[in-house]
């Protein structure tokens, strides 16, 4: 289409034929002016040779006669139009990557105003003007920028996709009504576009809200990885810390057994060197007069030798050094001595190092009470479900699906799923119990091997002092003395469980690289009265946070 788009209400001056401004006009005998190469064209597929216009019908091709007129009334306006174009053109945006360009414009694109869904045309605000004033064209449905106006056609019908079928959510046209989709639930295609958008508008609704939840939990990570690197760079510098205190204490205890030695060595010297010197002194005397004896015994002077031989024969004082000597230190437990020096050094090294941990997981505590519909018929519970001890006969109790009916076993109401917990058992008094935490898929009506591939995680008192984790093999325990309480502490991300006795501020057993996938339940067993010998209960304490 050319510059004739920019016409106002001169509708006389387009060809019916092109819908475009006269080339090179001409009349027909009826009256009626059209472009020459149009009305040849025409002519040319068309006979009998009629007007379109009025469908006159001539019995001979007509002779065309130039409208002068005309062509100077279109001269005129083709000069006005270009200028309006041109004008109109500054005005308007040039297309940027992702806008519709104008189908029309020639070289530089203009951005599209609308698109024409009959044309199949998109049009810049120039270029449009045809479709807001021709009496023709204002018919045709006009409709936003868009790309693709092909893709709007049936492909099997060659008609627009204006109507949308329910029943197989998609777009047909007015002949897939009628044929494939006879039968069909078929609605406008505004209708179906309603429906559409009022559905995306939740979509997007849905999407925004998880993109909120997603946006925190990228904030969760940062958080934690933020506490994570605060624990980190807290754990190193404790760790330093201690390892420098310890590095310090096993060279200062290296040193006092060298000084050690080394005194001992030292004076074991210092006494040999004395006797030595003494030795030597009187080696030079008897030298000496040993020197004078045998001298004298060559004199063969008689007056002389027996005048001086009085005095050679008393020998020279010494000393008796037959039960004198020098006698190598014992060096038989000096490092034996050291190291129990050292390890006591550092036992009180590691009871602070296990104090502070403590102190650390005593944060976790959670609030535990038991749970009675769990507990095995011949347990009893206190009121405040805070303890439990085994009586001497089962109570008749409903066997409902989360009582343990073989072991004598109760686990809490709360559960954990995630995070870390900690909570203390009073064990005094006592000479059989199990502590820890179990699955919640646990067999609760029959046979329970307590392992952590059966799902639990615990350690156990038998006969008054033999510790174990049941681990799998089962680890002893060897325990200076027997806990009377014991703390219990769970990181489930982590996958770690470890008991603490809580007097001695000292580690137990810790059950690392677990794999927690379900809930987990504290797991308390007092285990049987025994006659009355493990009669004690086992008490859930409130943390008391150690010094």
């Amino acid at each position: 289409m050319s510059a004739a788009s920019c016409l106002h209400t001169e509708d006389q001056f387009l060809c019916s034929i092109c819908l475009d401004v006269f080339t090179h006009p001409v009349s027909t005998p009826c009256g009626h002016n059209f472009c020459k190469s149009c009305i040849i064209n025409h002519w040319d597929v068309k006979v009998p040779y009629d007007c379109p216009n009025c469908k006159e019908v001539f019995k001979t091709r007509p002779e065309l006669k130039v409208n002068t007129f005309i062509s100077e009334m279109v001269s005129q306006f083709r000069q006005s139009a270009q200028h309006e174009a041109s004008s109109s053109s500054s005005e308007q945006q040039v297309s940027k990557p992702g806008e519709v360009p104008c189908d029309v414009c020639i070289g530089t694109k203009l951005k599209a105003r609308k698109s024409c869904q009959v044309c199949l045309v998109s049009y810049c605000k120039t270029h449009l003007k045809p479709h807001l004033t021709m009496t023709g064209l204002k018919r045709h449905q006009l409709m936003d920028p868009v790309e693709n106006l092909e893709g709007r056609m049936c492909e099997k019908h060659d008609k627009l996709l204006e109507l949308f079928c329910k029943n197989d959510q998609m777009c047909v046209c007015v002949m897939c009504s009628v044929t494939d989709h006879k039968t069909h639930n078929v609605v406008p295609l505004r209708e179906g576009y309603e429906v559409k958008k009022a559905k995306l508008g939740k979509t997007e609704a849905e999407i925004q809200q998880m993109i909120q939840k997603r946006r925190l939990k990228v904030a969760e990570f940062k958080q934690s990885v933020e506490l994570s690197k605060k624990n980190a760079d807290r754990e190193m510098a404790e760790g330093v810390q201690v390892f420098s205190a310890l590095m310090e204490t096993v060279e200062r205890c290296l040193n006092n057994l060298m000084d050690t030695i080394k005194e001992k060595q030292k004076e074991t010297e210092e006494q040999a060197e004395g006797f030595i010197k003494e030795l030597q002194q009187e080696i030079s005397e008897l030298e000496k007069r040993s020197s004078e004896v045998k001298k004298l015994s060559r004199s063969e002077d008689h007056l002389h030798l027996l005048q001086n031989i009085t005095s050679l024969n008393t020998a020279p004082p010494t000393k008796n050094w037959t039960g004198v000597g020098v006698h190598p230190p014992s060096y038989e437990g000096t490092v034996v001595r050291a190291v129990k020096q050292l390890k006591e050094t550092l036992s009180e090294q590691m009871k602070k190092l296990f104090e502070a941990e403590l102190k650390r997981v005593q944060q976790y505590e959670v609030d535990l009470t038991l749970d009675p519909d769990t507990a095995h018929p011949a347990l009893i519970l206190s009121d405040d479900g805070k303890q439990v001890h085994c009586g001497d006969e089962e109570k008749n109790l409903p066997d409902n699906l989360e009582r343990f009916s073989k072991y004598t076993i109760v686990s809490s109401k709360q559960s954990f799923s995630s995070g870390r917990f900690y909570f203390e058992v009073q064990v005094k008094g006592k000479t059989d119990w199990d502590l820890g935490v179990a699955r919640e898929s646990i067999n609760r009506k029959g046979d329970i091997t307590l392992t952590p591939q059966d799902g639990l995680w615990t350690i156990w008192l038998r006969n008054e002092n033999e510790y174990k984790a049941l681990a799998d093999p089962p680890v002893d325990l060897s325990l200076q003395s027997g806990p009377e309480k014991v703390g219990v502490f769970v990181d489930y991300e982590e996958g770690l469980v470890s008991f603490y006795d809580i007097d001695a501020a000292a580690l137990i057993y810790s059950f690392t690289g677990c794999s927690f996938t379900e809930k987990l339940y504290p797991y308390f067993e007092p285990c049987s009265n025994d006659g009355g010998k493990n009669s004690a209960p086992l008490i859930i304490s409130p943390v008391r946070q150690t010094e």
